[in-house]
């Protein structure tokens, strides 16, 4: 939807990208796909029919609001292919191009009109498996599976086994299940005054330990960080009424355990049991032997029973610390003694950070010459952790069971290092979220909303994951926060500390050898995660999808799913940053996007002209996503700090597919002209109605990314998941603002607010249901809000790097870039050559 007329503005020139060079191949602007067209368009097919989940049908988008009815297969909230039609020999394979993988959400959140994952309880005996291969497939094997059949050679239990019924189950399964000690290593990094449990011995499930780590540093307490993390441990543990009138409602998992500690120079532990009238401060003064957690019983408790002893302490550290903080911070020794804490038991580490390790074992040092190593062989030191001790340390906490969640909120310095401390996260299954100039008034919502998410999502700890795939197939590489098996990627298996419903790792699969499958048949995938509920309970979830097996070329290509491939990739190349320079991984993004549009020409559409632009139905939005992962921060040709990429970068490794599309292509909506029936609750005409329906609204469509459209006398919102950007033309009307904040002028305008005011009328009720709307599919996380007034605020040129279809972030705007993706087809058509052909001799580098 584009708006014309005379108040349409260019694009600022503040923003900065790469022209296309030579001669361009003629295409009409209004003819390239579009996102929101296709993303409309499957919204109408979807609408009032359910998604039945036996292959061969096309699966809605991953930003689709569907209803899913299992029969048998996962459900694409689980599992999704980037093909549902899988190539029936490697010679096909190879043919199309499309790589062969899956990206697996095991603990995605269903819809309320769905069926929950249903539970199956064996006992003793423990769910059937396959005695060959493992696999939870074959119930058959078990003399308690015989069931008479009735007339139509059915089973008569068959209502009664969701195993037999339903694509994705958990198993509570019995103690053989149970999670093994994790091997004593020969150097260990904490002490343990624990006797060394028996080699055979299992740990015994219990609800799950949640530790607080807090940086107390000069550099948190200063920026206000610490202060507002011990304010969200109160309200996710009691509840509180905020300063800004919000209330936080308590979320902590009963029966769950909880400890605090803090950190400077030293590492400070503390025993809050019950039966204290005050907590009792123990530091740990030697960082650098072997740490050791100096509690046996008081470190994790009960926090309903020792509430006044943990909100007396919470309420004193800001105070305590402000008076006498260090400028130090000895993180990796406090990490180690987090996993101290957790020794024989996992459990969860929520760590409030706000600078560098600079003390004690894991220093790390801000580069100031970073520029001068980009496109050389020192590049990848960027992306490496700056001790060998953090990833050893990650490794560690994996097995055990122990999962890190990074809230990092920065002050002045604005250096986390998040290669070695987002390694902690990326490894151990946990989260990593950035408040960057961490401000109080700014932050807190956000903040205080998405340590909300951390604690209430559905988590399991202690995990194992295991992909398998049929006979004829084999996995060939993992990519997420995660830690591959001792055998790498080719067991299919991952260790994960925790693993919550906001994460999802890509497999990628491949046919063994040279033989085929059966293309009368089906190819199966099973992804299976043994975990510990919060509540104590071992179960094992089990995904399983079944995919029409193809021999035709044509088949593969109409049933891809752009979605996945796109992420995918996103997931193969922020893993490869380690490994190849930033250039190299942009030029094989390219590649592979125009080697699967030139695959598709060759096999399916061969008797077109070179010259004319043909994109296959399911991959023509490959080359936008392609170009919006050139332009994420983890990988854009621009002066992106080394740090900021590397949380960008760790944060797609575990993004699901919906939350990382909507990160790379941002929501992009006018507020200025949204008529009468938008975003306003409008009864049901259905007597019998859930409350969901009678109160259902219709949102505005959203926008092309792009300044083509844009007008100066309007009102614009953007987000991309980590922040919402509103934007206010230099012409806005003043009646507009009056309705929508209260003011007259731009002048008037406050550009710190944090939210939008609660006004009575009809436009602010309508853009705060669409912000209410949005929050409540991101699980409740409010997004730091940004004010962009025309030419006036800095927070403009964030909005204009989300424009991602416009010529910005170091790279070519979209219809520059698919010209240049076309001209490589061209070449590759005319000259009878590959796509890594025409790059070697001329096109490689060329819009970079």
């Amino acid at each position: 939807m584009f708006a014309h007329g005379p108040a349409h503005i260019p694009q600022p020139p503040h923003t900065s990208g790469k022209p296309f060079s030579g001669l361009r191949t003629r295409i009409d602007p209004g003819q390239i796909p579009s996102p929101v067209e296709v993303a409309e368009n499957d919204e109408e097919t979807w609408e009032g029919r359910p998604f039945m989940t036996l292959p061969g049908e096309h699966v809605p988008l991953s930003t689709t609001n569907f209803v899913s009815i299992d029969q048998g297969n996962s459900s694409p909230r689980f599992v999704r292919a980037t093909t549902w039609h899988i190539p029936f020999s490697a010679e096909l394979a190879d043919a199309c191009q499309i790589p062969l993988a899956a990206i697996v959400q095991p603990f995605a959140e269903v819809q309320q009109s769905e069926d929950n994952v249903p539970v199956v309880d064996f006992g003793e005996i423990g769910p059937a498996r396959c005695e060959q291969c493992r696999a939870y497939i074959n119930p058959w094997l078990l003399p308690e599976y015989f069931c008479n059949l009735d007339s139509n050679q059915m089973r008569l239990d068959q209502l009664q086994r969701p195993e037999l019924t339903k694509g994705t189950v958990d198993f509570v399964v019995s103690s053989e299940y149970f999670a093994p000690h994790a091997p004593p290593r020969l150097v260990p990094s904490y002490y343990s005054p624990e006797p060394q449990p028996e080699p055979t011995s299992r740990r015994v499930p219990e609800p799950i330990r949640i530790m607080f780590a807090i940086d107390v540093s000069r550099e948190a307490v200063q920026c206000g960080l610490v202060r507002a993390a011990c304010e969200a441990i109160i309200g996710v543990l009691y509840g509180r009424e905020m300063d800004d009138g919000v209330r936080m409602e308590p979320c902590f998992p009963t029966q769950c355990k909880v400890g605090i500690m803090t950190f400077d120079t030293t590492v400070h532990f503390y025993d809050v049991s019950a039966e204290r009238n005050a907590a009792v401060m123990l530091v740990i003064p030697d960082i650098e032997d072997e740490i050791f957690c100096p509690l046996q019983d008081g470190a994790f408790v009960d926090p309903n029973c020792s509430r006044n002893v943990i909100e007396n302490l919470l309420s004193e550290i800001p105070k305590r610390f402000e008076a006498e903080s260090t400028l130090l911070c000895a993180l990796g020794a406090a990490m180690r003694g987090c996993l101290a804490s957790f020794a024989r038991h996992g459990g969860q580490v929520i760590l409030f950070q706000s600078s560098m390790c600079s003390v004690g074992p894991g220093v790390s040092e801000a580069r100031l010459d970073e520029s001068k190593l980009y496109d050389t062989d020192r590049e990848k030191q960027l992306f490496q952790p700056c001790d060998s001790m953090w990833m050893d340390l990650a490794e560690e906490m994996a097995e055990e069971g122990v999962g890190v969640c990074v809230l990092a909120g920065t002050g002045v310095t604005a250096f986390v290092d998040f290669g070695s401390i987002g390694s902690l996260a990326a490894t151990t299954g946990g989260d990593l979220r950035l408040f960057p100039r961490f401000d109080p008034v700014l932050d807190a919502l956000p903040f205080r909303t998405t340590l909300t998410r951390l604690i209430s999502r559905f988590t399991g700890y202690t995990c194992r994951a295991r992909v398998r795939v049929s006979r004829g197939l084999c996995v060939k590489a993992l990519h997420g926060a995660l830690l591959q098996g001792a055998s790498g990627a080719a067991d299919g298996e991952a260790a994960l500390g925790v693993l919550h419903a906001d994460a999802a790792f890509g497999v990628k699969y491949a046919h063994a050898g040279r033989g085929s499958l059966d293309a009368r048949g089906h190819a199966h995938l099973q992804c299976a995660v043994l975990y510990t509920t919060r509540e104590g309970q071992r179960r094992v979830r089990v995904l399983n999808v079944a995919l029409q097996v193809a021999a035709l070329a044509g088949n593969v290509f109409r049933y891809a799913d752009a979605e996945a491939t796109s992420c995918y990739l996103a997931k193969e190349a922020m893993t490869s940053l380690s490994s190849h320079t930033l250039s190299n991984i942009r030029d094989s993004l390219t590649e592979k996007c125009s080697s699967i549009l030139l695959a598709y020409r060759r096999n399916c559409a061969a008797a077109t002209s070179p010259s004319q632009l043909i994109l296959p139905e399911a991959f023509k939005l490959l080359p936008l996503y392609t170009l919006t992962i050139h332009k994420n921060r983890g990988l854009r040709a621009h002066n992106v700090p080394a740090d900021v990429r590397n949380y960008y970068a760790k944060r797609l490794l575990g993004m699901p597919v919906c939350t990382m599309l909507r990160h790379l292509y941002p929501r992009f909506m006018a507020l200025h002209d949204l008529t009468d029936s938008i975003a306003l609750p409008t009864p049901s005409t259905e007597a019998n109605g859930t409350p969901e329906d009678r109160s259902a609204m219709q949102l505005p469509s959203v926008m092309r990314d792009t300044f083509v459209g844009m007008q100066g006398n309007g009102v614009f919102l953007i987000d991309n998941e980590e922040i919402m950007v509103i934007w206010f033309g230099s012409r806005v009307s003043p009646q507009t603002l009056l309705d929508l904040l209260g003011v007259e002028s731009s002048d008037q305008i406050d550009s710190r607010m944090s939210r939008l005011p609660d006004l009575p009328t009809r436009l602010s009720m309508q853009v705060r249901n669409i912000l209410s709307a949005r929050r409540a599919e991101r699980g409740g996380i409010e997004l730091r809000l940004l004010v962009a007034r025309q030419n006036l605020d800095a927070a403009e040129i964030e909005m204009s790097d989300m424009l991602v279809e416009d010529q910005n972030c170091g790279a070519m705007s979209y219809i520059d870039y698919l010209c240049f993706v076309h001209k490589q087809i061209n070449v590759a058509l005319t000259n009878n050559t590959s796509i890594e052909s025409v790059t070697s001799y001329g096109l490689r580098g060329t819009p970079w």
